[in-house]
């Protein structure tokens, strides 16, 4: 007999397949054009982010997800957000609340502003977008929030 090969682990692609929760088809919303093949600083600012929810269908296709959650709800309470304030993320997110304020009125969305605990990389134009994106993620987020509560291990949010 020969001895079996090698067991190849699973290729992964997303972050959600790092997870070993198994999520929900609907939970998950793919954004194409900033597929993670090989290097992509594409999405590094909040114009960015916010222009891909103006287009109608994906607005639909995120619109068409969350209602599936809602009519399973019984007496839904509101929402919670998790965003990036630091990239491109955080102009999704505001889009994203201000879709929930408009759809939701009177339910409750609690958002966090997360933002990670960066160097200096000595990179100007990187960190005037890391500090513009913050900016405008903390207006947007918390105009359109119950509650808006920003998130880091840094002490300055990364801002200096």
């Amino acid at each position: 007999g020969t001895a079996p090969g090698p067991v190849q682990a699973p290729s992964r692609q997303l972050w959600s397949d790092y997870l070993n929760v198994h999520l929900h088809p609907k939970s998950l919303y793919v954004i194409r054009q900033y597929m993670h093949d090989g290097y992509c600083g594409c999405l590094e600012a909040f114009g960015q982010g916010e222009s891909l929810l103006q287009d109608p269908g994906s607005i639909e296709e995120v619109e068409d997800r969350l209602h599936f959650y809602v009519e399973e709800c019984d007496d839904l309470q509101g929402f919670q957000v998790l965003c990036d304030l630091h990239n491109g993320f955080s102009g999704v997110g505001a889009k994203v609340t201000e879709l929930l304020c408009d759809e939701y009125s009177g339910k409750g969305i609690l958002t966090w502003g997360l933002t990670p605990v960066t160097s200096d990389t000595g990179d100007y134009q990187k960190n005037v977008y890391r500090l513009m994106n913050t900016a405008l993620g903390i207006v947007h987020l918390s105009s359109h929030s119950s509650l808006f509560c920003p998130l880091s291990l840094s002490g300055s949010l990364g801002i200096r």
